[in-house]
């Protein structure tokens, strides 16, 4: 997953002027990149000759900054008349690109790069190999997918994710990871943050999901998911699909050290929410307040504390170009 804390700045503004489209390569791909995450010169060099060879346009070469990690390069490639929009990093990036591409028309090409790699993974794309996924991207065909809109603390302002949301232990596991270990383990850093984490107190909430009734809970988390594979492989919520037009809901509710064995058993075991634990529930729109402000994430990226999270789907709301799994 892709935080830009700690991301050197970009020197020089890239250009707006796309390149010149010649003879048959009429189609352009625009190229969000976090240079924290790219291999620099060898990574693009293989991109121009890549679209080259497939019968596109010298792509668009747009590099992310702290000040702006992806929404402002998406825009300027949509500005340029961009046929997919390649967003190459980690899910952050991802994020920022889909929020401006959502209800375009214009597809989202993947290309990843970071620790997670989430949405990659869940659609099967080659998380392995940039070029590889790049080739895809420019000889798939396309396919949409869910966005999830959230408000935190009743902002006029609202974000998008299309992995997954959360209020509490997993937020604060994103905002402690230690970036150093994460370029050296990576998504076993989360992990050890995980393991730092595991003390502290629940928090009272009110969780009520498609307008219903809200129920009381004494939670330590609460996640929101588009998809259900998160890193190594674990499925936490096993009936997600990222185009099912349905939110997934987890609540995590341990009573003490003892109750996050309940919690391993309700995530891990075959009997899903059969524990108190743990609770799964499904909807269109969910509402979570809490007593007392929580740490709260978006696609891995920590994005500060708050008390209440309304949430809402948008079905096939995203294009995806990319090609389908190889079995």
């Amino acid at each position: 997953m892709t935080q830009h804390s700690n991301e050197p700045e970009n020197s020089s503004a890239p250009s707006s002027t796309p390149p010149a489209r010649t003879g048959t390569n009429t189609r352009l791909a625009a190229v969000v990149v976090n240079p924290a995450k790219a291999v620099g010169a060898d990574l693009r060099g293989a991109l121009v000759r890549l679209c080259e060879t497939q019968g596109w346009a010298e792509p668009l070469w747009l590099e992310t900054t702290v000040e702006d990690p992806g929404e402002g390069q998406a825009r300027e490639a949509l500005e340029a008349g961009a046929d997919v929009v390649i967003a190459a990093g980690g899910d952050g990036t991802v994020r920022c690109v889909a929020e401006v591409l959502a209800g375009t028309g214009v597809p989202l090409g993947l290309v990843p790069l970071g620790t997670g790699n989430l949405l990659a993974r869940n659609l099967g794309v080659d998380i392995t190999d940039p070029v590889s996924a790049a080739f895809d991207v420019l000889n798939g065909t396309e396919r949409t997918v869910d966005v999830v809109k959230a408000k935190l603390d009743h902002s006029d302002d609202e974000q998008v994710f299309l992995v997954m949301a959360g209020l509490g232990y997993d937020a604060a596991i994103m905002a402690d990871t230690v970036d150093v270990l994460k370029d050296r383990m990576g998504w076993l850093a989360y992990v050890e943050a995980g393991i730092r984490k595991l003390p502290g107190k629940p928090v009272k909430a009110k969780v009520s999901v498609n307008g219903q009734r809200p129920i009381g809970r004494r939670i330590r988390s609460v996640m929101i998911g588009n998809c259900g594979r998160i890193m190594g492989g674990v499925e936490i919520f096993p009936d997600a699909k990222v185009d099912d037009g349905v939110l997934d809901l987890l609540i995590l509710s341990p009573k003490g050290r003892l109750g996050w064995l309940g919690v391993v058993a309700g995530i891990f075991g075959r009997r899903k929410n059969e524990t108190e634990s743990v609770e799964y529930f499904q909807g269109k729109t969910a509402e979570i307040t809490l007593e007392h402000e929580q740490e709260f994430q978006l696609d891995g990226d920590h994005m500060g504390t708050g008390k209440h999270l309304a949430i809402s789907i948008e079905p096939n709301a995203l294009k995806i170009l990319m090609t389908a799994p190889r079995s």
